[in-house]
């Protein structure tokens, strides 16, 4: 209970034992008693003290410094200090009756009190009462002393405020429940000027809040409010919260510690006359930027056989976010989600779209949820793609049945921690999966999120990711419980190898020799053509087209038809990004993640004399940036780059009442 609290405060703070108190070190201070019970109160006055006494200032002493055993513990407050010094001033005043009519502030913080009783009507002049940080559910307002002004119940359990309002103290001018758990529309009736007639100030933030108009509508009727925090909120996270709580509350001076100044209320003149068309949702524009520091795994790799394997690799950053019901985890729907779902579950089977599904998704963890990589907007996509798509699903659902176990072996092996040794026969899909760890869990969302990832692109020197993606979230309770947690971003390789496709021979069947014949008979009879065509020419003084030396060096090409193994996929680097100060008020969070060097002498040297043999100039721009002199380069001297990337992460909040209104046209 609170009085009990507050009774074994007062006994830690050793009031009646030395310094403080009466005993051997300060008895001929005082006066044996009488029955004249005034005279307790006055100290007898210091002429000779017996051995063993101190005097007050070395009493007082002994509480005020801070090398003293006897010294108070840090953060303590005033009134402990004061409480100190007057037990060895006048040690005889301490009696209850002096605490219930001295104190006009209360404060007992971090106490585990959950329950305020009766008790705390003794005190009669009490006007600030602050309960913070202690395990308070519910209040009985017949317990409060009436001539409370202030109260403040910061970071308690208190599911609603419906307690507070049966017995309201009518002096209150500040309320305080801000990080408590408060939750539900109903709250806004709580708010209204029948229970507060007198509030001046008012402190709901960081709890559960998401009903913004009629949260306003309540604080309306206060007449005397002028002071408002609601950040933290999840009804502070739409865009349209801060214009609309300025125009609809024109005495308000300060919201969430930021002064309303009048060209402030000038900007968001009747935007709350638009307030059916403001949509309770939130909107977050997330932006990806450049990337840094890759190392460039092809310069390790062999160069690739007649039979392969040809290897490709991409580079691509993933992010965390929270799902919403009505939002991004469904905005493919239907058939074009279970297009997205069975490319990603059976990527084996994409064939030659595997490359343009890539665009709108990713890879399914075994968690199942599925790595969305998104275009910059659905527009990208066309009416023809979206038709391929859905065409190619169909047709791989009649044909795939048979093989959906042999493609469900092949899923739990798509990600690889690190690099592998190739294989070197052709069918390598067993030997692959045999080789591939399980799933990396940092490419698996935490639940509730969706990962989301940029556009794979080849390695360069500085990948541009030119990445932005705008989330429009409902469900704003979720929302909130995500930014106080944070994201996770996360650098990915993508390795793909691909081996030719075996042709038939055509002297397997007699219906390949058939057609061979007949192939063969067609290209005599257009050689025929061509020869007499050409004699034609010649007597008219045409010229033949020059024909292709049999020695001329011609470019090697990759096989026409290549399959592709699942992708395997490798972590860089992963890093948290800490989210809560958009709940704070802060417009957006950009940083720059730095996930260490992971670059190497010899692969950089590689990748310098790679380029040299294409391009000598290119070779010396790849100096300068990699600080890599022409001379043999020393371990001393290198200086690699960091692998890092960019990445924001805003809030959208309008600015005016035209900027919302442009918001809810587009």
């Amino acid at each position: 209970t609170l009085s009990a609290a507050v009774r074994e405060h007062l006994r830690q703070l050793c009031l009646h034992e030395f310094p403080c108190g009466t005993g051997s070190w300060n008895k001929s201070r005082f006066l044996p008693q009488t029955s004249r019970v005034w005279r307790e109160l006055i100290p007898r006055e210091e002429k000779s003290l017996s051995p063993g006494e101190e005097t007050v200032e070395d009493l007082l002493g002994l509480v005020r410094s801070a090398h003293s055993p006897w010294a108070l513990v840090e953060g303590s407050s005033a009134e402990d200090l004061f409480l100190k010094e007057l037990a060895i001033q006048n040690p005889l005043m301490l009696k209850d009756s002096f605490f219930y009519t001295y104190f006009r502030s209360l404060r007992v913080v971090d106490k585990d009190v959950s329950l305020v009783d009766k008790e705390l009507l003794k005190f009669v002049k009490l006007e600030e009462l602050v309960l913070s940080a202690n395990q308070i559910k519910e209040i009985d307002t017949t317990n409060l002393p009436p001539t409370l002004k202030v109260l403040e119940l910061y970071g308690n359990k208190m599911a609603s405020m419906e307690c507070l309002c049966r017995h309201p103290p009518p002096r209150l001018q500040h309320l305080g429940l801000g990080h408590n758990k408060l939750l539900g529309p109903l709250e806004s009736l709580h708010v209204t000027s029948d229970h507060w007639p007198n509030l001046v100030s008012l402190d709901l933030s960081f709890n559960n809040l998401t009903d913004l108009q009629n949260m306003v509508a309540g604080l309306q009727t206060l007449k005397h409010l002028r002071l408002l925090l609601l950040q933290g909120n999840p009804l502070a996270l739409v865009p349209h919260y801060r214009g609309f709580t300025i125009d609809s509350l024109a005495r308000l001076c300060v919201l969430d510690d930021i002064t309303v100044a009048s060209s402030e209320k000038h900007l968001f003149r009747g935007l709350s006359r638009s307030e059916d068309l403001l949509a309770p949702e939130a909107q977050l524009l997330v932006t990806v930027g450049n990337l840094r520091g890759v190392l460039d795994s092809s310069v390790l790799d062999p160069e690739p056989g007649p039979q392969g394997p040809f290897i490709t690799y991409n580079y691509y950053v993933t992010y965390d976010f929270v799902e919403d019901e009505e939002g991004e985890g469904s905005q493919y729907g239907g058939v074009l989600a279970e297009a997205m779902r069975f490319f990603a579950s059976h990527p084996s089977s994409t064939g030659a779209h595997s490359h343009r599904m890539r665009v709108v998704s990713g890879v399914r963890s075994e968690a199942g949820s599925l790595i969305i990589k998104p275009p910059s907007s659905l527009e990208q996509l066309g009416e023809d793609i979206l038709e391929e798509i859905i065409e190619d699903v169909e047709e791989s659902l009649e044909s795939g049945l048979a093989s959906l176990s042999e493609l469900g072996e092949m899923e739990e092996s798509i990600v690889s921690g690190a690099s592998e040794p190739l294989p070197r026969s052709t069918d390598s899909a067993e030997e692959l999966a045999k080789l591939r760890p399980l799933l990396d869990p940092r490419l698996c969302p935490s639940p509730g999120t969706v990962l989301f990832s940029t556009v794979p692109k080849p390695w360069s020197d500085v990948i541009p990711c030119n990445y932005e993606m705008q989330h429009t979230l409902k469900d704003l309770v979720p929302l909130k419980a995500f930014l106080l947690s944070g994201t996770v971003v996360t650098v990915v390789e993508e390795k793909i190898l691909s081996w030719p496709v075996e042709q038939p021979s055509s002297s397997d069947s007699p219906l390949a020799a058939k057609k061979g014949k007949g192939e063969k008979d067609k290209k005599e009879k257009e050689k025929d053509k061509k020869d007499k065509k050409g004699k034609d020419k010649a007597g008219k003084g045409e010229k033949e087209p020059p024909k292709a030396q049999k020695g001329s060096k011609k470019q090697k090409e990759l096989p026409k038809e290549l399959r592709q193994d699942p992708p395997i996929l490798r972590v860089l680097g992963s890093s948290p990004v800490v989210l809560e100060p958009l709940l704070a008020g802060e417009p957006f969070v950009s940083t720059v993640c730095n996930f260490g060097v992971i670059r190497t002498l010899e692969a950089d040297r590689l990748t310098l004399n790679r380029d040299a043999k294409k391009n000598k100039k290119a070779a010396l721009e790849v100096k300068s940036k990699t600080k890599m002199p022409a001379a043999p380069v020393y371990e001393n001297d290198y200086q690699p780059e960091p692998l890092t990337v960019e990445i924001q992460i805003q809030l959208i909040q309008w600015r005016s009442t035209e900027e919302a209104l442009r918001g809810l046209v587009m």
